[in-house]
C-alpha cells in the first residue's frame, strides 16, 4: 500500500499526514492542519513534538479512522476515531488528544515541562557493570567488531529498554517490531555505529550518552532502509557467533 505523507509545521508542532486508501485534497489537509494552532500552543514549551495523523478508509463500511499520534521527547500520547466524514473524526480525534496533553502536564506538576523531557529524552545509557575502555579502543584499532561487542555487552540490556522506547517516535518502525524486527536489532545497529564512529566520539561525553545519541539516527536509517539495515545488523550479529577475529 502506498504510504503519501504531507507535512506542515505549525508553531513548533510539526504535523504529518499519512493517508491510506484515500486521498485527501490539499484544502482537506490545509483545514486539518489548522484545526491543530491549538494543540500547537498547548506544546509550545516542550523542545520538540511531532503529531502523526494516519488517515485511512474502510471500504467496507464507508468510514474514515483517524489515529493521531503525538511525540513529545520520551512519551507518545496516541487517540482515535471513525467516522464517515473525513473531518468529524479528525476534530473528536483532536479534540480527545488536548484533552489528554492537558491530563499530561497536570502529571509533570510544578517541574517545568521543557526541564522534565529533556532530561527524561537524554538519559543516559547506563550499565551495571563498567566496561572496559581500553578493551573498546584496542578492539577498534584492531578492526575486530566480535571484541567490540563483546567488550560494549554491558551497556546491552539498558539500551534496549531505551530503544523500546525511541522507537515510538517513528510509527513506521514501530509498526515492524515483533515482524523481523526486535530491539535487540535496533541496539546491534547502535554498537556498529559506535564501532564505525567510537575513534571520532565527542570528546567528555559519557560514553552511555553517545550510545543514547546514536538511537535516533540508527533508527531513522532502518525506517529509510529497513532491507540494508537489517542485512548489516544480521552480518555483524552472524561475525559475533563466529567469534573474535583474533580467536
Amino acid at each position: 500500500m502506498a504510504d503519501t505523507t504531507a507535512g506542515a509545521v505549525r508553531h513548533k508542532l510539526q504535523v504529518h499526514f499519512d493517508p491510506h486508501e484515500c486521498e485527501p485534497t490539499d484544502r482537506e489537509l490545509a483545514d486539518m492542519a489548522d484545526d491543530t494552532d491549538s494543540l500547537a500552543r498547548q506544546v509550545g514549551n516542550f523542545p520538540q513534538a511531532d503529531l502523526r495523523v494516519l488517515i485511512e478508509r474502510n471500504a467496507r463500511s464507508d468510514e474514515y479512522a483517524v489515529k493521531l499520534t503525538l511525540l513529545l521527547p520520551g512519551d507518545a500520547l496516541v487517540t482515535s476515531d471513525h467516522d464517515r466524514v473525513m473531518h468529524a473524526a479528525f476534530e473528536r480525534a483532536l479534540a480527545s488528544l488536548e484533552d489528554t496533553v492537558k491530563e499530561y502536564k497536570d502529571r509533570l506538576g510544578q517541574v517545568s515541562e521543557r526541564r522534565k523531557t529533556e532530561a527524561r529524552t537524554h538519559q543516559e545509557v547506563t550499565p551495571p557493570t563498567a566496561a572496559d575502555p581500553a578493551a573498546l579502543d584496542a578492539a577498534v584499532a584492531a578492526g575486530d567488531y566480535p571484541a567490540f561487542r563483546a567488550a560494549i555487552a554491558p551497556y546491552e540490556d539498558a539500551l534496549r529498554v531505551r530503544a523500546g522506547r525511541w522507537v515510538e517516535r517513528h510509527p513506521a518502525v514501530q509498526a515492524r517490531m515483533g515482524k523481523g524486527l526486535e530491539t535487540i536489532d535496533i541496539a546491534e545497529g547502535v554498537f556498529l555505529a559506535a564501532f564505525e564512529g567510537h575513534a571520532n566520539r565527542p570528546a567528555g561525553v559519557p560514553y552511555g550518552a553517545w550510545l543514547e545519541n546514536l538511537l535516533d539516527p540508527v533508527i531513522r536509517a532502518i525506517e529509510q532502509h529497513p532491507d540494508a539495515e537489517l542485512e548489516n545488523i544480521n552480518m555483524a550479529r552472524a561475525a559475533c557467533e563466529a567469534g573474535p577475529a583474533n580467536g
